[in-house]
């Protein structure tokens, strides 16, 4: 495995990165999908507002709400880059905010109701694609605005990260916070939800020790998958 790392990832991701990285979308995964058949026969809350009845259906929007995906792991294999106690803080809060939707995702049920979308031009395509893809549930907070803050947070600070990338990266994060709302994935209440729940994880884990104990373990698997010495280059 270490020859594997090396050979094909070192240049990308610094040695203590792949673990956490690959264990967060994982997380991710368990925490949203198995919460969704854990609560599937609950009863579940629509938390519609005026506000978001107000706010119309634009599907050209999904193309900014699908690319999250690669926004997420750009920014995320950026953070993995910067020095180590800074992306174990950043991997541990990541981690952390699963939890804490997991719990809203149990004792809060959240639903919607989504519009028919019937064209068929592409856009129209892609929306149907990802309504039947993604129940309309687990909606409070919203992963989606979550995650895309956490990108956003993750370069804000960085000395290596030009300013440039920043401001980009935050006006992606406040683009796809916001297709979220046009493509009906979500409501306004989760989107400002996910935001908060961001800093708030950052905020704990930037200013306690809770991500030594992650750090510790994912240093003692690291070490027996890659190998001492490549591990510890």
């Amino acid at each position: 495995m270490g020859k594997f790392y090396q050979k094909y990832i070192a240049k990308w991701i610094p040695s203590y990165g792949p673990l956490p990285l690959a264990w967060c979308a994982i997380f991710n995964t368990i925490i949203y999908w198995g919460t969704q058949r854990l609560m599937a026969n609950a009863k579940h809350y629509d938390l519609t507002s005026n506000l978001d009845r107000s706010i119309p259906f634009v599907k050209e929007w999904i193309i900014l709400y699908v690319l999250f995906f690669a926004f997420s792991i750009i920014n995320y294999i950026l953070v993995s880059r910067e020095d180590k106690e800074t992306f174990f803080r950043f991997a541990t809060a990541d981690m952390l905010s699963r939890v804490i939707c997991c719990i809203f995702f149990i004792l809060l049920p959240t639903t919607n109701i989504r519009p028919e979308v019937t064209g068929h031009d592409f856009c129209s395509w892609l929306v149907r694609f990802i309504y039947a893809s993604d129940a309309p549930t687990n909606l409070f907070p919203s992963i989606h605005c979550l995650v895309s803050w956490f990108c956003f947070i993750g370069v804000r600070k960085s000395r290596k990260i030009p300013g440039w990338y920043k401001g980009c990266s935050f006006v992606m994060a406040a683009l796809i916070c916001a297709s979220t709302q046009f493509t009906k994935q979500h409501y306004m209440i989760d989107l400002v939800a996910g935001i908060f729940l961001a800093e708030f994880c950052w905020f704990v884990s930037k200013h306690t020790g809770i991500y030594r104990p992650v750090m510790k373990v994912f240093d003692k698997i690291g070490r027996k998958i890659f190998g001492v010495k490549h591990y510890d280059e």
